[in-house]
């Protein structure tokens, strides 16, 4: 299912043994747009201090109740390398919680995830040796933005300005960025658009703008999205026809509803080229 990333900001994080605090950001990889880490205001144990906190140690996510169980203690999250998540993460930090917690780094494989395309690719046992010793020696440079200083990135068509970034929604299982959600108010009243991050030509992260190879024209005239409505795999397919792009699904054995939790209110195409 697809999930906004506003939305999924204020969900308890509980321990195994109490509550750990609230949800207040996401760090997002920008090169395979994938949520990394949800930053966890702490509980008073913590001084109130911000941890991160990887989707692999999610034992399971109540979504009525908005709430995640880690596989984790307080005391284990209490102890874990701090970090001053107000600054650029470091790859050396990375390296650093994921020896902490056992696990090898998500960069060690083929897959998004190590070795697989899901989070719990990392607990997998078997390979954690060799995955290990090919993360040490492809640690290169970190690519993590706040999903926050993401919002409000303004977006640059091929001939004018469209808007700006408003939300992310999210697959709940690998936590791929699967949508842009553009608010183009100031052109036409009230209207939203979805735009996949992996169809951006350039992302200038100087400039804070996502550059599109479409017109303005082009996205205005795009299949209507209902904030309010589920994103189904109907209105997916829509979507992607009406850009001519290849839809992520196709390997998929059997099409299922990517449906949206978004309540106020995917991964093909060219890679963005990054200006830093």
């Amino acid at each position: 299912m697809l999930r906004s990333l506003k939305d999924l900001e204020r969900y308890t994080v509980n321990a195994t043994d109490g509550d750990l605090g609230t949800v207040v950001n996401f760090l997002l990889d920008d090169q395979r747009w994938i949520v990394r880490y949800l930053v966890v205001e702490s509980g008073g144990f913590l001084d109130g201090r911000r941890v991160l906190i990887s989707p692999i140690f999610f034992r399971q996510a109540e979504w009525l109740t908005r709430r995640f169980h880690l596989a984790l203690t307080i005391d284990k999250v209490k102890k874990s390398p701090s970090v001053n998540v107000d600054q650029p993460v470091s790859r050396q930090h990375e390296q650093d919680y994921y020896g902490y917690y056992g696990y090898p780094h998500y960069w060690g494989g083929e897959g998004i995830w190590g070795m697989g395309a899901y989070p719990g690719s990392l607990m997998a046992g078997g390979w954690n040796e060799a995955l290990a010793q090919h993360s040490a020696e492809t640690s290169g440079d970190t690519h993590l933005r706040s999903a926050r200083d993401v919002q409000g990135y303004g977006i640059q068509g091929s001939d004018e300005a469209i808007g700006h970034v408003d939300d992310f929604l999210v697959d709940d299982e690998t936590w791929e960025v699967r949508y842009l959600v553009i608010d183009t108010s100031n052109w036409w009243f009230g209207k939203k658009v979805l735009v996949a991050p992996h169809w951006a030509s350039r992302i200038s992260w100087e400039e804070s703008k996502v550059y599109l190879d479409m017109s303005r024209q082009e996205i205005k005239n795009s299949p209507e999205w209902n904030a309010t409505a589920p994103v189904n795999r109907e209105y997916e397919a829509r979507l992607y026809d009406y850009y001519g792009r290849p839809v992520y699904w196709a390997s998929d054995d059997s099409p299922e509803d990517a449906q949206s939790a978004h309540h106020s209110g995917s991964h093909t195409g060219s890679r963005a080229h990054i200006t830093h």
